[in-house]
């Protein structure tokens, strides 16, 4: 692995769109772009989106503690030494992405985004591609299939797993249904990272929603490209079993390290977050 790559190689042919991208059906990555003000969404994802806000608008302010978190938390392990990222359900690489923000911290930090949808790929190699230190790449997998993760070469072309490696995890479990094992896909990934890596993970909850905002929510992305399952605090303490939490500790996303004065109601955000230490 060389340290002077570009973020993407320019003139790659694989920004082209490798399937049917199904606009007509919302997807939650294409939803969450939309939330968070991204213009890589088609008139089915702002539907959906807007129809969500309906139900709470908490879904905006949701994605936006979010992308804080994902962003102090990128900051802080970046500080801390770590210079490789296995980002997996990261969205749209919109600005104050992963690898941006790592790169403030340390240039010769290296990122491997993942994602299953089709959109992502094209879109995030395209905005990848030109002049960057660093290394990055956009790779289409899916997360309930770890054991491919772990074996794809692009992957193993840009992460090296004898150093730590901090596995991102953001606001993408509450699309994993219960019997695909959520707890289990966590702990394989976890297993095949060194000592010293970090899980840096949000969860979405119902804990602070009224049953009947969490009835119908689902039902919204019952017809999305993902289901979604919010799980209470105890539930999202699980994916962190055997790690050591760094402080704060579980604790909703705009309490985690806040850069800024919180505000009235940060304390029931719709999620839980927190970054694990694997020993």
């Amino acid at each position: 692995m060389t340290q002077d790559r570009q973020w993407m190689r320019a003139g790659e042919d694989d920004v082209r769109p490798p399937t049917d991208l199904r606009t007509d059906i919302p997807h939650p990555a294409r939803m969450y772009d939309y939330f968070l003000g991204g213009k890589d969404n088609f008139p089915a994802d702002r539907e959906a989106a807007e129809r969500a806000l309906a139900i709470s608008p908490e879904f905006r302010t949701g994605a936006q503690a979010n992308r804080g978190f994902l962003q102090r938390a990128v900051r802080q392990v970046t500080g801390q030494g770590v210079r490789q990222f296995l980002d997996i359900g990261t969205g749209i690489p919109t600005a104050g992405s992963t690898h941006q923000i790592a790169a403030e911290v340390s240039p010769d930090v290296r990122v491997a985004y993942l994602d299953n949808d089709p959109i992502v790929l094209v879109h995030g190699r395209a905005l990848l591609a030109g002049a960057g230190r660093g290394t990055a790449t956009v790779i289409h997998a899916d997360l309930r299939e770890p054991e491919k993760i772990l074996a794809n070469a692009e992957v193993r072309e840009v992460l090296d797993f004898d150093q730590p490696i901090a596995l991102m995890l953001v606001a993408i479990l509450h699309f994993v249904a219960d019997d695909q094992d959520p707890v289990g896909i966590v702990r394989r990934l976890v297993d095949a990272l060194p000592s010293g890596s970090r899980l840096v993970l949000s969860h979405a909850t119902g804990d602070f929603a009224t049953p009947e905002q969490v009835k119908q929510a689902r039902a919204l992305y019952s017809n999305s490209a993902a289901p979604l399952v919010p799980r209470s605090r105890e539930q999202v303490a699980a994916f962190f079993e055997g790690l050591e939490l760094e402080e704060p500790g579980l604790v909703t996303p705009p309490l985690w390290r806040p850069d800024a004065p919180l505000k009235e109601g940060d304390d029931r955000a719709p999620g839980w977050a927190a970054v694990g230490i694997k020993p």
